[in-house]
């Protein structure tokens, strides 16, 4: 498939989940420090295409490791600073991290497919308008989250059963940053 007809140009936003789409992911477990965090092959070259590209970057993660107790709020800032001080190093840039800490099913619940972490980014940055962006993920609650807002979604390939169809479903977040720079 091809994305030239979907109009991406440099008032865009992607939206990005982290773990099986920006490193590995630890199947029934959590990325709880900089050690376990491992970039996937080709990701940080592929945020540096994406960043001249998009306008705005944001992840959005749910993370209920930390209701869990797992791990802190502290832990997981760690990790993201050292993942954007890292995409950085590359060239790339990532605008803003946000994440549900959360228990799936909580009153106030912020994990996708919610709207809450994508609604404090339209908050901070009003420019984001929904219908000119990407969802990128690996889970069928990360597809239902971009779809539920109008984003074009792009799937990650997975082990993971699939129920929802993505807009476009690619290997790896290179894949989709080749197509990037060879359609748009």
């Amino acid at each position: 498939m091809s994305i030239s007809n979907w109009g991406i140009n440099n008032t865009w936003s992607l939206f990005l989940d982290r773990d099986g789409v920006i490193n590995k992911r630890i199947f029934g477990g959590y990325v709880t420090s900089i050690e376990e965090f491992e970039f996937l092959p080709g990701v940080e070259d592929a945020i540096k295409q994406f960043t001249d590209t998009f306008h705005l970057l944001f992840v959005v993660t749910n993370q209920q490791g930390i209701a869990k107790g797992i791990m802190s709020e502290r832990n997981l800032l760690e990790i993201h600073n050292y993942m954007c001080d890292q995409v950085y190093l590359k060239g790339g840039r990532i605008d803003k991290c946000y994440f549900a800490p959360n228990l799936k099913g909580a009153e106030d619940d912020m994990r996708k497919p919610s709207s809450a972490m994508a609604d404090l980014a339209k908050m901070e940055f009003p420019e984001v308008d929904f219908k000119c962006c990407v969802m990128i993920g690996d889970t069928d609650t990360d597809i239902e989250f971009g779809k539920n807002l109008g984003m074009k979604t792009v799937r990650i390939k997975t082990e993971e059963p699939i129920n929802i169809d993505a807009d476009l479903t690619v290997s790896g977040l290179d894949e989709f940053a080749k197509m990037i720079k060879n359609e748009i």
